[in-house]
């Protein structure tokens, strides 16, 4: 049982999955996850947990997949712009 101190320390997480569809990449920590399922309550065409892989980066808008990343309560969720190609 962790301590009330190791309770309050910022969790970090060693795992990273990363998906992108070419403008964003979508960034999953999971050991930082407490499953509070509103990514695929809120964007069931990205976040899928019954596929593998679970994130579909090409399921909705740049924008949308940002706005429901931004919602992630326990920021296992993040995401980076990706640069655009260059000419």
């Amino acid at each position: 049982m962790p301590t009330e101190e190791q309770k309050r320390e910022p969790r970090y997480s060693e795992t990273v999955r990363e998906y992108s569809n070419g403008e964003v990449t979508i960034i999953w920590k999971p050991d930082l996850c407490f499953h509070a399922t509103c990514c695929f309550v809120d964007l069931p065409e990205v976040f899928d947990p019954d596929k593998r892989p679970w994130v579909n980066p090409f399921g909705a808008t740049t924008e949308a997949i940002i706005a429901q990343v931004d919602r992630c309560p326990s920021a296992a969720l993040s995401y980076r712009l990706n640069a655009p190609a260059s000419a």
